[in-house]
């Protein structure tokens, strides 16, 4: 092997191995970007979490602090010894655990002796297994205590608050103790995402949305269940985040980042697990266009670099050879620039068609509502020469309010032909612009008007309703328009033989299932045959020869609506017909309005 061919293969190796590295940066540094969002996302969530976890407990530390006070318990408290007090106050304490769903309500003396209870006696239960001594005591202090009560051999998790009742000359003579049954709460947001769990002083899972994790003790490099072998916990810090990876269960995210929020006043530390997987397929993704885009311009300049020696090397040799050589190569030179300059041209020219296809796409379809057009402006202009003829015939005759009204409605035929007209030069201009704001009921109406004789003609019914609050997004209003007017064209055409032939035209506002707004039109038609490739250029379902159209008009609406952001689709309704639904960008002010 040659030393100039191994110093080219070093060459090439060492750019593979600089492209790796910055694949690998590129990929890095966009999943860091990436986990900002996926944060703040996350830290809402996990408030939310925790202010409806302390929204449901705070009900049941009402509950301790209100009823301390009732006359019942008082009157138990003051007379301990009263059988017939002490059936009432348990009847009061049972009522009140079964309305609140509470798991029991204890009233004890400062003694500690139960004076009454909703459910201790029957559970063969008792105050301390209950109540922890930190948290009575603090309630015979005449301060609200609270804190998790301890784990019962049933699994039974609870957590306890303790009022203290006021004896009447001051001083504290009892304590109402509220235990919540914690599997209760949980049933309310079990299953939702993300996933959150609270953690007590120890580190153990006491409350969470995802039961397979119940009761595990968190530690530093790994997570022990109740029962069997713990599993290990890989803690990674990325960008000031942290990354946990640890196979946890189906429904808990692996690898995830970890959120962590104290709760003083619960005694616990809500910690939330959102899933990074869409950020590092994101990252991976950016990483590998990166890597492309480096393998690409090392290919083209080593191509470069190659042929550039190739080219040499041959000029060298053609030198020594033969001198006619020269004019052969020029001549191939001059062949080279001659193609270069062919395929520019007719990459010129390809771009031009194109614009002019649109435009006469657009051209067509003014054709074919041609005829309904002119009588829309027919109608208007026959019906003002008579409202004239009459309004000079009633000003003769001294009938200047009849004649009046006569002005009024050439004044509003005047302005409907004013608006159809309007509306045909705006559609039949190119747009040249970038997408901008547009408000999407005005457009449809345009398109509506435009096709309203069409409509009318076939015997459309028109199912459409505008909205009560204008609905916007980016994209060409003239482009747009064009799109709509060919989808309401081509669903009158599939009407043409069916029975029943009703349009429906439906706008939803961003803030949807997919957050961007969404036209959808849908005709009583026979459907679509082959959905896949109702968006080929020349595919149509029109009889061959036809003169409505060549099957373009879908495959230059699929482009216009690509060309502002948006989406085109159609399919087939379960009930008969199609439906083709339009998507554009949303505007970003709305976004950030919701």
């Amino acid at each position: 092997m040659s030393r100039s061919l191994l110093r080219r293969v070093a060459l090439v190796l060492i750019y593979l191995a600089l492209t790796l590295g910055c694949a690998w940066g590129v990929g890095r540094a966009g999943f860091r970007q990436a986990l900002s969002p996926l944060q703040e996302r996350g830290e809402a969530d996990l408030a939310l979490t925790v202010d409806r976890l302390t929204g449901q407990m705070q009900r049941y530390q009402d509950l301790a602090v209100l009823m301390t006070s009732h006359p019942a318990l008082e009157a138990v408290a003051a007379s301990p010894q009263s059988a017939e007090l002490r059936v009432l106050a348990n009847d009061l304490l049972t009522g009140a655990a079964d309305r609140t769903t509470a798991l029991n309500l204890i009233y004890v003396s400062s003694e500690r002796e139960v004076l009454a209870s909703a459910r201790l006696a029957e559970e063969g239960g008792s105050l301390q297994s209950l109540v922890p001594d930190r948290v009575l005591e603090r309630a015979f202090n005449g301060a609200l205590g609270s804190g998790i009560a301890p784990i019962g051999p049933d699994g039974l998790r609870a957590y306890v608050f303790a009022a203290p009742s006021y004896a009447p000359g001051g001083g504290v003579r009892g304590a109402l103790i509220v235990a919540v049954d914690i599997d209760h709460v949980e049933q309310a947001w079990r299953g939702d995402r993300p996933a959150v769990f609270f953690t007590d002083g120890a580190g153990r899972v006491f409350v969470t949305n995802r039961s397979e994790i119940l009761m595990w003790q968190v530690g530093d490099d790994r997570l022990q269940p109740p029962q069997g072998a713990a599993v290990p916990l890989r803690r990674e810090m990325v960008g000031g985040h942290e990354i946990w990876r640890a196979e946890l269960g189906a429904y808990v995210p692996d690898p995830a980042l970890r959120l962590v929020r104290d709760i003083p006043q619960a005694g616990m530390q809500a910690t939330a697990l959102i899933d990074v997987t869409p950020a590092e397929r994101l990252a991976l993704l950016q990483g590998a266009v990166a890597g492309l885009i480096l393998l690409a311009f090392g290919a083209v300049v080593f191509w470069a670099m190659e042929r550039r020696r190739v080219l040499a090397r041959a000029n060298a040799q053609l030198e020594i050879r033969v001198a006619e050589r020269t004019a052969e190569l020029s001549g191939t030179n001059i062949a080279l620039r001659r193609e270069v300059t062919e395929r520019q041209e007719a990459e010129a020219a390809l771009k031009r068609a194109q614009e002019e296809l649109v435009q006469a796409g657009k051209l067509s379809a003014l054709g074919q509502m041609s005829a309904g057009l002119s009588h829309e402006l027919n109608q208007p202009l026959m019906a003002i020469r008579q409202f004239a003829e009459n309004g000079s015939l009633l000003l003769e005759r001294g009938k200047a309010d009849q004649a009046g009204q006569n002005l009024t409605r050439i004044s509003e035929l005047s302005g409907r032909m004013g608006r159809i007209i309007r509306n045909l030069r705006a559609f039949a201009r190119q747009e040249s612009e970038p997408a901008r704001r547009i408000d999407l009921g005005q457009v449809i109406a345009s398109a509506l008007e435009m096709t309203e004789a069409r409509l009318a003609k076939d015997g459309v019914a028109l199912n459409w309703q505008p909205p009560a609050q204008p609905v916007r997004a980016m994209a060409g209003e003239v482009r747009l328009a064009q799109v709509l007017v060919n989808l309401i064209s081509n669903a009158a055409d599939a009407m043409a033989g069916s029975e029943r032939k009703a349009l429906t035209i439906t706008l939803e506002a961003a803030g949807g299932a997919n957050g961007r707004p969404v036209i959808r039109v849908r005709d009583t038609g026979p459907g679509i045959d082959q959905p896949e490739r109702i968006f080929d250029p020349f595919y149509s379902t029109k009889e061959v020869g036809a003169s409505e159209g060549m099957g373009l008009g879908l495959s230059i609406s699929y482009g216009l609506v690509q060309s502002f952001g948006g989406a085109i689709r159609g399919r087939n309704l379960a009930q008969g017909g199609a439906e083709f639904s339009v998507e554009l960008e949303p505007v970003a002010e709305d976004l950030a309005a919701q």
